[in-house]
């Protein structure tokens, strides 16, 4: 792929295409556990407050102080005319007390109703991150069968840009920010990715002026080309053969050509498990009343669910932290540990649960058609880890949180979709025709 003119200058020769995803990470700490306090904060910060009375509340405060002094006036006047001249003294002295106690009053009103104008504000957010995060929870019902537990989702495809990423991308930006390591209109943030975390990154950027080169294997799906592109991000392509480890390879080198170039690098970049920490498991904790028992994730990175698990142990350490990983995946699994991610605090889990693509494609196929809820083949997958716990005698009653991280549309093109793909292209007049022969036969019936 070409990069634009200002930044093909800037690189001094040609990007080669280079990478393909792997699942390599690279090292990352976990950060010291902020206080309760700190972590229950939502990521939403409060909307702009804007007075919806235009000062007509104050303009009424302002006439009952008014009304209020001309009634102490006429008292005190009346009081005059029927006290002789020895009490006036006396008189006017309890009428000046009486003026000021109405005067206190009357701008005591006057200052509540002002607080209550402020508080009173439109519910709309500043600028797109101020949506990311309190996504919503809701139970599965239909695909559930046989389980004696209770599971519920949490809906990360339900972020802005349809991915838990969304949390990371603007968490790696804003620490960046505070470090002062980077300035917005002059830094160019750089990325290797396989999609969802290079989308998070590009619309964040939009919203604070950055420009944005994300490096990606040519395999990735042109959903995810697509999208980046019209978030405005720079995309190089990497050979498919080398990996991420590739892609990453190549955004180093662009960050050592072009002056003000930052490298984001969400798999050794501490925001990564410290977001979840203070979001995610707040909000799995507050939304449940504390009451979860289990929690599953995908591992991926580790971040997820290193930071979730994390604070929801600190809450209650009964709580249980299961990961999901695909079959073929090189992972720890228990008698056979493999790779473990070095964002991965792995003395967290619980249990790692191995799921086939075969089981987790059928069983996001059927969280659509079943539950109405259109996730990726890795909610598929920790779906079905999540039933099968559901499904032991010994979970009986246990409330299972499981996140889906990304929303299915961007997998149009995959495994995922490819037969109703198939199906839709064969899509024609005699299909209509047969539609409606069936509907005439129901309606008979």
């Amino acid at each position: 792929m070409t990069l634009s003119p200002p930044l093909a200058a800037a690189l001094h020769r040609p990007l080669p295409l280079i990478s393909i995803f792997s699942s390599i990470s690279l090292p990352i700490s976990l950060i010291p556990s902020p206080n309760r306090a700190k972590s229950s904060k939502s990521l939403r910060t409060p909307p702009r407050a804007v007075s919806r009375s235009n000062g007509a509340a104050a303009s009424a405060a302002a006439k009952a102080a008014t009304e209020n002094t001309k009634t102490a006036a006429k008292k005190k006047e009346s009081k005059k005319k029927e006290s002789g001249s020895n009490g006036r003294a006396a008189d006017a002295k309890a009428d000046a007390k009486a003026d000021a106690k109405a005067e206190v009053k009357a701008e005591v009103k006057a200052e509540e109703t002002e607080a209550e104008e402020e508080e009173e504000a439109l519910n709309i957010a500043d600028n797109v991150t101020q949506l990311i995060g309190c996504t919503p929870m809701v139970y599965l019902n239909k695909v559930v069968e046989g389980c004696v537990g209770n599971i519920a989702a949490k809906l990360e495809s339900m972020e802005p840009c349809r991915s838990v990423k969304d949390r990371i991308a603007n968490s790696m930006i804003l620490a960046a920010e505070e470090s002062g390591a980077i300035t917005p209109g002059k830094t160019v943030l750089v990325e290797a990715t396989t999609g969802n975390t290079g989308i998070g990154v590009a619309f964040v950027a939009v919203t604070k002026g950055y420009t944005v080169i994300v490096t990606m294997p040519a395999s990735v799906d042109i959903e995810k080309k697509i999208i980046l592109r019209a978030l405005g991000a720079e995309v190089v392509l990497t050979d498919p053969v080398k990996g991420l480890k590739g892609a990453q390879e190549k955004a180093e080198q662009i960050c050592a050509d072009i002056p003000n170039a930052y490298l984001l690098q969400q798999f050794n970049n501490t925001a990564n498990s410290k977001i979840h920490f203070e979001s995610t498991g707040p909000e799995i904790w507050e939304d449940t009343k504390g009451l979860v028992d289990i929690v599953v994730a995908s591992i991926g990175t580790g971040g997820t669910i290193t930071g979730t698990g994390n604070y929801l142990k600190k809450m209650n350490k009964k709580i249980k932290v299961i990961g999901a990983t695909p079959l073929d995946r090189n992972v720890p699994s228990g008698d056979k540990p493999g790779y473990v991610p070095p964002v991965l605090d792995l003395g967290l889990l619980d249990e790692v649960l191995k799921v086939s693509n075969e089981d987790a494609i059928e069983m996001a196929r059927r969280l659509a058609m079943e539950e109405g809820l259109l996730v990726g083949i890795s909610s598929g997958g920790a779906a079905a880890a999540a039933i099968k716990i559901a499904k032991r005698p010994e979970n009986s009653g246990k409330l299972i949180v499981v996140i889906f991280p990304s929303f299915g549309e961007r997998y149009i093109r995959t495994a995922l979709f490819s037969s109703i793909d198939e199906e839709v292209q064969k899509l024609g007049e005699d299909n209509l025709n047969w539609i409606t022969d069936y509907v005439r036969g129901s309606r008979r019936e």
